[in-house]
């Protein structure tokens, strides 16, 4: 038994779209068969991003959106699951930050309308309690119930930051003061995140669901996550960041394995309907 802690910047093509289209436009076809590795691909919603990435998200992978506060973490999960459910998927939203009702609140006023999904059934949005014991077992228990086809984890980072302890059965509870029989590990260290981490991501890749887990990036810090080890577990990363000197945000593709793609920074902004290259 276990006692552990939990740019490459990219021209404006010329369109005479308007501009409350784009996101339609980076929905369509879904879901692609890609020559250039055979694996179909799943799109991030996010317009101009897929053209970078030989048509999406490879199917089933885990990617991890990393960034400084403010930069833009939430809304691209949220274009995410929208895409998802323009293609009549089945989509999980777990949220440790807020409570569904905020989450809905924020996503209304950038112009994502997810109550009727969540009423029709395609859109669970669930408020992880990390007070709860079995926190690990909750989790499993929520990504297995719906058959989903996209999930998202906002955030990661307070998850894998609580304490925890692991038997060989798999079961997990908070550690308690009257447990005696234990190898302490301290709370902050590698071996101690990357248990928790290993875990999470076995739970999701049984599913085969496409997963998008956010994570902070502490000011100044050059690791690509808070606990600097999920952007080695992951399959792909998406990091943003912010140019103060020009006054222009970025999105870099750092890391998405089976995929052809440049580790160039692109100009992005943030309106009102969503995040969109430049």
């Amino acid at each position: 038994m276990v006692n552990i802690g939990m740019g490459f910047k990219l021209d404006a093509k010329e369109t005479t779209e308007p501009e409350n289209s784009t996101r339609d436009t980076a929905i369509k076809n879904n879901e692609t068969k890609n020559d250039y590795t055979g694996m179909n691909r799943v799109n991030s919603g996010i317009h101009g991003l897929d053209e970078l990435m030989n048509g999406g998200f490879p199917k089933g992978n885990i990617v991890l959106i990393s960034g400084t506060p403010g930069t833009g973490k939430t809304i691209v999960c949220f274009q995410f699951i929208e895409a998802g459910l323009k293609n009549g998927e089945n989509c999980l939203y777990i949220t440790s930050d807020q409570p569904v009702k905020n989450l809905l609140s924020e996503a209304n006023q950038l112009q994502f309308h997810f109550q009727p999904e969540v009423d029709k059934g395609k859109l669970n949005i669930v408020y992880l309690d990390l007070d709860k014991q079995n926190l690990h077992k909750d989790i499993e228990e929520i990504v297995k119930s719906g058959n989903y086809d996209r999930i998202v984890m906002d955030s990661l980072s307070p998850v894998t930051e609580l304490p925890m302890w692991m038997v060989n059965n798999g079961k997990e509870v908070i550690p308690s003061s009257n447990s005696m029989t234990t190898t302490t590990i301290p709370l902050d260290s590698i071996q101690a995140t990357r248990l928790h981490l290993r875990h999470l991501v076995k739970i999701i890749k049984e599913e085969n669901s496409t997963t998008m887990v956010t994570t902070e990036i502490p000011e100044g810090s050059r690791d690509l996550s808070r606990d600097s080890i999920s952007e080695f577990l992951v399959d792909g990363i998406l990091v943003l960041g912010l140019d103060t000197t020009m006054g222009r945000r970025k999105l870099t593709i750092r890391k998405m394995r089976g995929t052809k793609h440049s580790l160039k920074p692109m100009d992005v902004e943030i309106t009102e309907h969503g995040i969109r290259l430049h």
